[in-house]
């Protein structure tokens, strides 16, 4: 590993890697420190019986908007572009017709409420007095925004739901791989952790444990939790890590099962759990049209998860996909795979999310406290926070501002 460059990125997840490839083709001598051992960061590709399965972020939001959509076709990789079906309930098992009708009505009232939002900027304050469908709206925020509707702001889900294009498509072999595949051949640190970043000389010192590297400037994409946590010392940068502490990460995990005797299942077939709990699991069955299952559970229903720890969780799920599709189903399920990204200690959490009124706080991080060392990530962007097209983008802004 070197020990002195132009610019060092902090970070190899999207938008570390994003900063990393904009700088290198710029010409500029440039070094990424990742503290894990692989590159993508919440991308997070690994292959389960010949199988790719995304552990982290696994959809091209805002498809045709989505930079990542381009860099897959020139990259080599194919984009899976049949349309995600959350919004159905297969064979109505579970909710009938109706009462799907009822909650996505629920829904749409309470999108409609947050534009004219009450002077507490809090989502839960939105949601009618004992609404019948108020459990299944929280499990939608778990999943939209790894948190409840009581820790949301109004105005940073409104930013968000106003920027994004209701598009989604997937990257055939991984999205991680595709994250990852993009910083190829280029100067990376794996394994190294930064701890500290001294500025109290001309040029930048950057600590790690195998030794100190000398930078002009620095880009950090480190996650929101991982800089309020204090596990990077930045002497100087009290109101950015403050900041940061406002834009907690939600969580957002993932459950993989293989299935045996699923022809009759149609592909990337979706089931909500259980629409009358917070705490449930959203289901896509044979995704790609492979024999798996892959859950997800958000916000509540991944705290409680994780508290349990991943066999507990996956015995959790195959009893809500038991309980729908029969009990002969238990013995066609077997679990294979799964996340706990709030126990990943180099990341802490799944996505960012503003606190009831601190959505200001995504610019302060974003402007950082010296202007020799430049923040970006998912949390710093104003709008496309919490998707790994938003961290690349900030990325990329991060690079092109100190070039």
């Amino acid at each position: 590993m070197k020990h002195s460059a132009d610019i060092v990125v902090i970070g190899g997840g999207a938008a570390g890697v994003g900063a990393l490839r904009t700088l290198a083709d710029a010409g500029r001598d440039v070094l990424l420190l990742e503290a894990q051992d692989r590159l993508g960061g919440r991308a997070h590709t690994v292959h389960i019986a010949g199988m790719p399965i995304d552990m982290g972020a696994g959809w091209l939001h805002s498809a045709t908007k989505n930079p990542w959509a381009v860099i897959a076709e020139t990259r080599g990789f194919e984009v899976y572009r049949s349309p995600a079906r959350w919004g159905e309930q297969w064979r109505e098992l579970g909710a009938s017709k109706a009462e799907q009708q009822a909650l996505w009505a629920a829904f749409e009232t309470f999108m409609n409420a947050m534009h004219n939002p009450p002077p507490s900027d809090c989502a839960s304050d939105l949601l009618p007095p004992d609404g019948e469908w108020n459990a299944a709206l929280d499990a939608l925020s778990g999943y939209i925004n790894g948190a409840p509707m009581r820790e949301m702001s109004v105005i940073d889900w409104l930013a968000y739901e106003e920027a994004s294009l209701d598009i989604n498509w997937r990257v055939c072999d991984g999205y991680g791989a595709l994250v990852s595949s993009h910083a190829a051949a280029l100067p990376v640190a794996l394994a190294t952790p930064v701890s500290a970043i001294d500025t109290s000389g001309r040029q930048l010192r950057i600590e790690t444990p195998r030794g100190s590297i000398t930078a002009n400037a620095a880009i950090v994409t480190v996650s929101s939790n991982v800089l309020a946590s204090g596990a990077i010392r930045l002497p100087g940068h009290d109101a950015i890590l403050h900041a940061a502490s406002e834009l907690p990460l939600g969580l957002a995990d993932k459950l993989f099962f293989t299935l045996e005797g699923g022809e009759a299942i149609d592909d990337n077939a979706h089931l909500l759990g259980n629409p009358r709990s917070s705490c449930t699991g959203t289901y896509t069955l044979k995704p790609f049209g492979r024999p798996l299952v892959e859950c997800m559970l958000g916000g509540e229903g991944a705290r409680a998860m994780e508290k349990e720890g991943l066999n507990g969780a996956a015995e959790f799920a195959i009893g809500e996909l038991v309980h729908l599709l029969g009990s002969e189903w238990r013995a066609k399920l077997r679990f294979v795979a799964g996340s706990a990204w709030g126990r990943e200690t180099h990341v802490l959490g799944g996505y960012s999310h503003a606190l009831p009124g601190k959505h200001g706080a995504r610019a302060v991080l974003r402007a950082g406290a010296d202007p020799r060392i430049r923040f970006a990530g998912e949390a710093t962007s104003d709008d496309e926070f919490s998707t790994a097209h938003g961290a690349y983008n900030t990325g990329v802004a991060a690079a092109k501002a100190l070039l």
